[in-house]
């Protein structure tokens, strides 16, 4: 049994409310609170059955509030049903935090008008393209630090936008979350900086616009947003941890890289992973 998602992400109904018309914005965060908690509901539902995101009103969540917001238009989205007896990352009884889906179905889908990356289809890759994100002289150390932490799967998918926005995605998965946060922390070094240097080394702060709302209890999100000048292109990044698995998305545009499809990739793939 396998119920529809779209994005943004919704709780299913009758778990909430039905959806008001726009509010103020202190109404529109009590919307999305009361959407989490319905989502983390479902999630414990049972193990064999894949969880639904369905549409969320733009209004509830900030910065896609309007129709000519420039959101992405994902197709409706679904979670993967999980082998038989095995249980979410967050369910009770999985210390490890691991995710029995297979990964690929959980990389983010192509948005409408977006052209596929030949190299990044949503399969699985070697380390090493995963690797090419970061600086060329960080290349070989992150290389063994991926070795010294057994990743067991890297995959990605990658496209550009008619707007010449391109998007990268790769999520690698570890033995537990122990192990991934010791990657995410020692090896990257995520926090008020974006830690290891991407390609190009661009200058990143904190993205300004970022509030975290809509995202599943027990997952974490950085964004990082390049600082101007841009040099040609402007990058935003991410990173997600959720249970074993860690998600690095950029977006990079000459002239800028729009922000809400880049929160709205961000959240989707959040919600995907929890």
């Amino acid at each position: 049994m396998t119920e529809q998602l779209t994005s943004p992400v919704a709780p299913p109904e009758p778990a909430v409310e039905p959806a008001a018309a726009p509010a103020p914005p202190r109404r529109a965060l009590r919307a999305v609170a009361r959407w989490a908690a319905a989502l983390l509901v479902c999630g414990g539902l049972g193990t064999g059955t894949a969880l639904g995101i369905t549409s969320m009103d733009r209004a509830d969540v900030p910065g896609l509030a309007t129709r000519d917001d420039g959101r992405w238009d994902y197709p409706r989205l679904s979670l993967p049903a999980l082998p038989a007896g095995s249980p979410r990352p967050f369910n009770e009884g999985n210390r490890g935090e691991i995710h029995h889906a297979d990964l690929r179905a959980l990389l983010l889908p192509l948005p409408a008008g977006a052209e596929q990356d030949k190299e990044l289809d949503g399969g699985w890759v070697d380390p090493e393209r995963y690797t090419a994100a970061y600086e060329e002289e960080k290349r070989a150390d992150l290389s063994l630090a991926l070795d010294d932490h057994a990743v067991r799967h890297v995959a990605a998918r990658g496209w550009t936008m008619p707007d010449g926005t391109t998007a990268r995605v790769y999520l690698l998965r570890f033995n537990s979350a122990g192990i991934a946060e010791r990657f995410k922390v020692r090896v990257i070094g995520v926090g008020l900086s974006s830690g290891l240097p991407p390609a190009g080394s661009p200058s990143l702060e904190l993205d300004p616009g970022w509030t975290s709302s809509g995202v599943v209890e027990n997952t974490t999100t950085y964004l990082y947003a390049e600082t101007k000048p841009y040099d040609g292109e402007q990058l935003r990044l991410a990173y997600i941890q959720s249970g074993d698995t860690i998600a690095l998305i950029t977006h990079s545009r000459k002239g800028g890289a729009p922000e809400v499809p880049f929160h709205q990739s961000v959240i989707l793939q959040n919600q995907l992973l929890g």
